[in-house]
C-alpha cells in the first residue's frame, strides 16, 4: 500500500525545522526556568505564555521566510540556469541551422550550375554530332552519286568519266580535310600535340601566306596586303608551322568571305612588353555580334547553305583557337554588319625591336 507521506531530504527544509525545533527548545527551558524561579502564576503566566507562543511565531515565521526565500530563489536559479542552457543550445542549433541552410543553397547552386554545364556539354555534343554527320555524309553522298553512275553505264563515255571523277576526288579531298582537321583538333585537346617554338621572323610568314594566297586572292578580285610598310624585323618565340596555319586559316576565311574588289590587311603592333598582336582584317559583310561567341566552335557556320557552297571543313577557325591556345595566347574577334571584320592574336617576341 502507497504510503501518503513520503519523507525526503531537503538540505534547506532540514535546516528550518532544526532551527525552529532549538529555538522553541531553548524557548521552552527559558519560560519553564522563570515560571518555576519566579513563582510566577495567574495572569502573569497567561502573558508570559502568550509572549512565549509570540516569540516562536516570530521564529517560525522568520525561519520559513527564510526558508521560501532560499527555497525560490535556488529554483528561480535553476530555472534561469535551464533556460540559459536551453537559449544557448538553441541559439548553437539555430547558427547550426543556419550554416546548414547556406552550405544547402550553396550545393544546390553548384549542383544547378553542374546541371546547366552538363546540359549545354549536352546540346554541343548534340549539335556537334548533328554538324559532323552533315559535314561527313554531304561528300560522302557526293562521291556515291558520282560512282553509282558511272558504274551503271557513264563509264564508256570518257569525258562524263572524267568529269565525274574529278567530282568524286573533290569530294574525297574534302573528306580526308575533315579528317585531317579533327584529328589535328582532337590531338591539341588531348595534349599529344604540343608546339615546337622557335625564333622567327613573324614578317617572313606572312609573305609566306601572301604567297600562297596570291591566286584565291585575284580569283576573288579582293587585294590582300599589308596595312603600312614595315621596315624592321620583329622576332617571335613560337610553333612557326602553326602560326602559318593560324594565318593561312585567318586569309582564307577572309578572302572567302570578303567582298569583291575589297581587301584583307595584316597587321602587326606591339601588345604589352614582351608580346606582339597580329590582326588579319577586311572590309567584309561583317558578323551579326550574335554569332561571334560562337565563331570558334567545331562546325559553326553563320549561314550553313552559303558556307558549305563555299568549301571547307568548317573547322578552320576551331583550329586557330586550339594552335593560339596551345601557345599561350589569346585571341581576338571584332565584327560590325556592313563595316567588316577583324582577327587578332597575340605571340610572344624573342627579341625588343621597336616597331
Amino acid at each position: 500500500m502507497p504510503s501518503i507521506f513520503k519523507l525526503t531530504y531537503n538540505p534547506q527544509a532540514f535546516t528550518a525545522s532544526l532551527i525552529i525545533t532549538l529555538s522553541a527548545f531553548v524557548l521552552d527551558l527559558l519560560f519553564f526556568h522563570l515560571i518555576i524561579k519566579s513563582n510566577i502564576q495567574g495572569i502573569n503566566e497567561i502573558v508570559l505564555y502568550l509572549l512565549y507562543y509570540l516569540i516562536l511565531f516570530l521564529i517560525i515565521r522568520y525561519t520559513i521566510e527564510l526558508y521560501i526565500k532560499l527555497y525560490l530563489e535556488r529554483r528561480v536559479k535553476r530555472v534561469l540556469d535551464e533556460l540559459n542552457k536551453e537559449i544557448l543550445v538553441d541559439t548553437y542549433d539555430e547558427k547550426n541551422l543556419e550554416k546548414l541552410t547556406l552550405n544547402l543553397i550553396q550545393k544546390a547552386r553548384e549542383r544547378t550550375s553542374e546541371i546547366n554545364v552538363l546540359k549545354d556539354q549536352e546540346n554541343y555534343r548534340r549539335e556537334f554530332l548533328g554538324n559532323i554527320s552533315h559535314e561527313l555524309k554531304t561528300p560522302l553522298f557526293t562521291i556515291q552519286g558520282y560512282i553509282l553512275t558511272l558504274v551503271e553505264g557513264a563509264m564508256k563515255d570518257k569525258k562524263v568519266r572524267d568529269k565525274y571523277l574529278k567530282r568524286a576526288a573533290k569530294g574525297v579531298d574534302r573528306l580526308i580535310a575533315i579528317v585531317k582537321d579533327l584529328d589535328l583538333i582532337t590531338q591539341f585537346e588531348s595534349g599529344i600535340k604540343s608546339v615546337d617554338r622557335s625564333n622567327f621572323n613573324v614578317f617572313d610568314v606572312i609573305d609566306n601566306v601572301f604567297e600562297l594566297m596570291e591566286f584565291e586572292s585575284e580569283k576573288n578580285t579582293i587585294s590582300l596586303n599589308y596595312d603600312k610598310e614595315y621596315s624592321k624585323p620583329i622576332y617571335v618565340n613560337a610553333d612557326q608551322e602553326r602560326i602559318l596555319q593560324v594565318l593561312t586559316n585567318l586569309v582564307v576565311n577572309s578572302l572567302k568571305y570578303g567582298t569583291k574588289s575589297g581587301f584583307t590587311k595584316v597587321s602587326v603592333e606591339e601588345f604589352g612588353n614582351n608580346k606582339i598582336l597580329v590582326k588579319v582584317s577586311d572590309n567584309g559583310e561583317g558578323i551579326d555580334e550574335q554569332h561571334l561567341p560562337r565563331l570558334f566552335e567545331r562546325f559553326y557556320r553563320i549561314d550553313k547553305n552559303r558556307s558549305r557552297k563555299k568549301g571547307g571543313s568548317g573547322l578552320g577557325l576551331s583550329i586557330v583557337k586550339h594552335i593560339i591556345e596551345a601557345h599561350q595566347e589569346q585571341i581576338f574577334v571584332n565584327s560590325k554588319i556592313g563595316v567588316g571584320t577583324e582577327f587578332s592574336f597575340t605571340i610572344e617576341k624573342s627579341s625588343s625591336v621597336k616597331l
